[in-house]
């Protein structure tokens, strides 16, 4: 993996060897099978393997690639792996890494999908997922923390959190609008004050300067391809949109604007474009749409969706994998539900994925240029701490659904419970399963797994 080089004196320097377009493909392959534990471990998974253990990325450069990743729509953790991909071997190492990085996740997805489709009303699966969704539950608020503690830094990012918060709960501002807000509060922020927006961003450059084989390409003029032209965006816009629009067109030709295709086509495409912050905080809106909307599911059935997503590998984002399969096999017409529905899960995919390799192909050019840049990290910082807002309202709209029957809106939006309709049982099992997770520490699988577990048995006992 590496060759030593002996200078003059009788140091010995350790020089990190380019890994083969063989070698990265296996482990491309390895992190996707591994990549469970939500976009932080997954980070942290590739983290190690490239950084770490094998040097192929420094530190600074890992980092760097990663505040991009945040500031896009989409999973930032696939990202990451494209981005780190098309550094190592140009388009063809990123399209291997983001597919490798999917696939495994999406065929189990698949699976359970089915599964959940023909099964879901049987009343011990019922029971399985009533226990789910009480780890669901405990599963986001932990992210809340977790996402808290590395981005919440000073009063200013806690004030920014709040307001993200106050204006996607009480006042239902879109998603979108919070992260352009916040984004140019951070950019204004660093002009006037500084030293209390830099370093909030995850992964600020404090950490040692460990050079990669990538950066040691870099200094040896090997990495043409991460230098911006002048035709680079002209090129990948005319190749990468149609790939991406171009069946969800087709589409919309063959079945009309109000099949079930084109809906789901033209909806997740959307989602592609706007899901700033990963799957936790753009799952209220989707959510919403998929159950009002468009009448795709029933509340619950988002809950138990995540539940899935969270048992599988890959990003959080299957999740509307999950939406697109139950979309289609309800709505599928004459070739069939399960048919109807892979068709569905596949087309959602599509939309989902694509983009990441467009967003990646397109900007990483300039944002190696933009290594340093220090307005770019006070706006990741910013949009940093309105996503842990958003992902408590995520937080707060799960518990509201899972632990009452019936909530009501109020004002512009704003959810409530009504008190009487408390299910104590599914409280008593969202406690547990926090305690299990927060305070115990068990990881995330054994406690889907108990929750369920307990779910049924309790479910059992109480009749």
């Amino acid at each position: 993996m590496s060759s030593l080089i002996s200078g003059e004196s009788a140091d010995i320097v350790e020089v990190p060897a380019v890994p083969s377009f063989r070698e990265a493909t296996k482990l491309w392959a390895k992190i996707g099978l591994l990549s469970f534990g939500g976009p932080a471990g997954q980070i942290a998974l590739m983290h190690k393997e490239l950084v770490e253990d094998r040097r192929w990325i420094g530190e600074q450069r890992f980092l760097h690639a990663l505040n991009y990743c945040m500031l896009l729509p989409g999973p930032e953790a696939q990202q990451l792996a494209i981005y780190i991909g098309w550094l190592l071997h140009r388009t063809a190492g990123g399209l291997v890494a983001g597919i490798l990085f999917v696939v495994p996740g999406a065929l189990v997805m698949l699976t359970l999908s089915i599964l959940y489709a023909l099964y879901g009303d049987v009343p011990l699966v019922e029971s399985l997922f009533f226990g789910v969704k009480a780890a669901v539950l405990a599963v986001v608020v932990e992210a809340v923390i977790r996402i808290g503690r590395r981005a919440l830094k000073n009063r200013v990012m806690v004030a920014i959190a709040l307001c993200a918060f106050l204006g996607i709960y009480v006042l239902s501002i879109p998603f979108p609008l919070i992260v352009l807000i916040a984004g140019l509060v951070g950019w204004a922020g660093n002009r006037v004050a500084p030293a209390l927006f830099s370093g909030a961003a995850h992964g600020k450059n404090d950490a040692p300067d460990i050079k990669g084989a990538v950066d040691l390409m870099f200094e040896r003029g090997q990495l043409a391809h991460a230098r911006p032209t002048r035709w680079h965006a002209p090129r990948i816009i005319a190749i990468w949109l149609p790939i991406w629009l171009g069946p969800v067109l087709l589409l919309w030709a063959l079945t009309g604007t109000n099949s079930v295709w084109t809906q789901i086509g033209g909806f997740f495409s959307l989602m592609a474009v706007v899901t700033f912050g990963g799957a936790y905080a753009v799952l209220a809106y989707v959510a919403q749409a998929a159950v009002e909307s468009f009448g795709w599911l029933a509340p619950g059935e988002m809950v138990d969706g995540l539940g899935l997503a969270e048992t599988t590998p890959g990003p959080l984002i299957l999740v509307l994998q999950f939406v697109g399969f139950i979309a289609a096999f309800r709505h599928s017409g004459a070739i069939g539900p399960l048919f109807g529905g892979s068709l569905g899960a596949l087309l959602t995919l599509w939309v989902t994925f694509t983009p990441c390799f467009f967003w990646i192909f397109l900007g990483a050019p300039y944002i190696e240029a933009l290594r340093g840049n220090k307005a770019l990290s006070a706006a990741l910082g910013a949009i940093t701490a309105a996503v842990v807002g958003v992902i408590l309202n995520l937080a707060l709209w799960f518990a509201l659904h899972v632990i009452f029957h019936d909530v009501r809106k109020l004002g512009l939006g704003m959810n409530v419970p009504v008190p009487s309709s408390i299910d104590w049982r599914a409280a008593l099992l969202s406690c547990a399963a926090m305690i299990a997770i927060l305070r115990l520490k068990v990881g995330m699988l054994p406690t889907l797994a108990g929750s369920a577990l307990a779910g049924v048995l309790l479910l059992a006992v109480s009749g």
